[in-house]
């Protein structure tokens, strides 16, 4: 639970938005959601904080550098792989103006933390720490990270690609991250990774207009 739950949280709040847009909803009254649902999880994770045990363990210098590197690479396959075919659906653009229709910077600033600093938390607590080790075994807290066989490495891999309107990007950030906590046998280097290429890639969003990446 304390690793689902924030995930399912999540999720439903991007379910909830898609349901209220459907039914005639503006996307200026729905963009609220993103750090109302940010806020939640967060909450949780703190409340749940105790029992992230794999958390205690740091990562070495050269795993980090590591993490550095492959978020930064992921992030630059993010950018690329966005041909049509490389899609699912249509992905619409985060909605950042204001009531003066001005970009709401407050809105954008909530938008990038939460993208760098909760979600890659988020995340990997539960696609890498549980779903990886539990589809190994249900025992998963007691199975390590380099133990994960192939069959749930690709099975987690492509569910976290599919969680992505850019399929195809997800699952090459699956992979380097997968490998990352693999390698290393600490969550933080994922999580590391994870946040350097959602960092990168809301600088890069603000900078160029991007929204629809948002």
């Amino acid at each position: 639970m304390p690793r689902v739950l924030p995930f399912a949280i999540y999720i439903a709040f991007i379910i909830i938005a898609d349901v209220l847009e459907r039914c005639g909803l503006a996307g200026s009254t729905l963009r609220w959601l993103y750090p109302v649902k940010t806020a939640l999880v967060l909450a949780l994770l703190l409340v749940y904080r105790r029992h992230y045990q794999e958390l205690r363990a740091k990562p070495a210098r050269r795993d980090v550098l590591l993490a550095v590197g492959i978020g930064a690479a992921v992030f630059l396959l993010w950018i690329v792989l966005d041909a049509p075919w490389m899609r699912t659906g249509t992905q619409q653009a985060f909605d950042v103006a204001g009531d003066d229709s001005r970009i709401d910077w407050a809105l954008v600033a909530m938008r990038a933390a939460g993208a760098a600093l909760v979600v890659p938390l988020m995340e990997e607590l539960f696609w890498r720490s549980f779903l990886l080790r539990w589809l190994h075994q249900q025992d998963f807290l007691s199975l390590r990270p380099s133990r994960a066989g192939v069959r749930a490495a690709t099975i987690s891999v492509l569910l976290f690609g599919a969680e992505h309107n850019l399929w195809l990007a997800g699952i090459v950030a699956g992979i380097a991250y997968t490998l990352l906590y693999m390698r290393s046998e600490t969550l933080w280097t994922p999580i590391l990774g994870h946040a350097v290429t959602n960092g990168l890639l809301a600088i890069w969003v603000i900078a160029t207009g991007s929204w629809t990446y948002w």
